[in-house]
């Protein structure tokens, strides 16, 4: 399943931009609070030509990012905060320099280089702050007109500005790297799904060769016991029961041959390849085939829905339901019958097969359908069946979902995508009802 999976520069780029959407509005909000609650004159033609350029600025950044072609590199990002480092000294320049109280923030352009960048930039965006902030005193900056204010409010003034800025920095370090925290998590747990996905993938290719060579070393002596079986049933060709023991080898044996067919023939091909038209009755006579006759397993199709005609793999489908219900056989006491309802449903096939066994304990249900997992006595299964069913179903599209209640049964829901297929020919018979 393919998954476009953000790039740690670009969730860290897109980031830097909300932020600095916040860090205008609230810069625009402290200039004019300043201004008109605090009936402090600053330059606004001056501060509105600043924030003006981080206005624009940002615009632009977030244009090109929508519009790139290539991944975000990390000096794109030490470059825009570089301009916020000479930004944020422009809006010191003209409201006390290096007194300002809201110089602490530039602490937050370092804290966001230390999380969002390299050694190499970050202290290169560190020795660009030190030098702007050691130049301001340098530089003719513009003091504050706050003659109208007694010492002991200036230095209240200067003490409640100096908290404020505490809590701004403090705010805008917490959120940032809270946000990018959890968006770069995010990404971490779709890159360990990805390489999940591609090992079970890499494990189904590799059961898919080593089914293709068993093909291959297995027709041989197939073909020997199938030809030895046939001599010895025209030796007993009398009419004795060792004659019927020997026809059912041979059936069994040409079944063996056919599945082996299929396999070999079937490795490297996609799902796709082998779409076919097929009734719902064909389709699960070929799923019912094969089954052991206990437990029964019964067979509910909604009136009228077993003639229907759908377009799908038929042997992939198949072979997954029949796994289920084997599965089901396995778990059900002898004479519990094992159901299976099939349904149409918004186009897909819905199946659902239900035992009458004891269930599943909930830390074995998440765990089923693990390869080679198996709760199984030993000798009686690989742990390959449900690993394998779910993974036919989602390739050709669909799901698979497992409920278990002690002592209940289970439960699985097939759902395949399947399209409706109008077809002139007569409809075979239905396999409704109990094998």
């Amino acid at each position: 399943m393919d998954r476009a999976i953000p790039d740690r520069n670009g969730l860290n780029f897109s980031w830097l931009m909300k932020l600095r959407w916040s860090s205008i509005a609230g810069q625009i909000a402290t200039i004019l609070g300043v201004y008109w609650l605090l009936r402090i004159p600053v330059p606004l033609v001056a501060l509105g030509a600043v924030v003006g350029i981080e206005l624009i600025s940002n615009v632009a950044c977030a244009l090109w990012f929508q519009r790139r072609r290539g991944p975000v590199q990390e000096w794109h990002l030490a470059a825009v905060m570089a301009l916020d480092i000479g930004l944020l000294t422009a809006l010191l320049y003209f409201t006390g320099g290096p007194f300002n109280p809201f110089s602490f923030l530039y602490l937050v352009n370092i804290a966001l280089a230390a999380v969002a960048l390299h050694a190499q930039w970050t202290w290169m965006l560190v020795a660009l702050a030190l030098l702007c902030f050691g130049l301001l005193p340098l530089l003719d900056y513009r003091e504050l007109p706050l003659d109208h204010l007694t010492p002991a409010d200036h230095v209240t003034l200067h003490q409640q500005g100096t908290w404020v800025a505490f809590g701004v920095a403090a705010g805008f370090i917490v959120h940032f790297l809270w946000r990018v925290t959890g968006a770069l998590g995010a990404r971490e747990r779709e890159l360990n799904q990805a390489r999940s996905e591609a090992a079970q993938k890499e494990r189904l290719a590799s059961l898919a060769t080593m089914a293709a060579g068993a093909a291959h070393e297995l027709a041989t002596p197939l073909g020997t016991i199938a030809l030895a079986a046939k001599e010895l049933e025209r030796q007993l060709d009398r009419g004795g029961q060792a004659a019927d023991d020997v026809r059912l080898i041979r059936e069994q044996v040409a079944r063996c041959r056919l599945i082996l067919d299929q396999m070999g023939g079937g490795v490297g091909k996609s799902a796709e390849q082998s779409v076919e038209s097929v009734s719902l009755g064909e389709l699960f006579g070929e799923v019912l085939s094969g089954v052991r006759d206990t437990p029964p397993v019964h067979l509910e199709v909604e009136p009228g829905a077993a003639a229907t005609r759908l377009r799908l793999p038929p042997r992939a489908v198949a072979q997954a339901l029949r796994s289920l219900v084997t599965n089901a056989q396995d778990a059900s006491p002898p004479r519990q019958p094992v159901v299976v309802s099939a349904a149409i449903e918004d186009s897909a096939l819905a199946v659902e097969v239900r035992d009458r066994g004891p269930g599943m304990p909930p830390e074995v249900l998440e765990r089923v359908g693990e390869p080679f997992f198996t709760t199984k006595p030993p000798g009686r299964g690989m742990g390959l069946g449900l690993f394998l069913t779910r993974a036919v179903v989602e390739r050709l599209g669909g799901s698979l979902v497992i409920d278990s209640t002690p002592p209940d049964g289970t439960r699985a829901r097939v759902v395949v995508p399947a399209e409706i297929d109008v077809d002139p020919r007569p409809p075979s018979a239905s396999p409704v009802g109990s094998v």
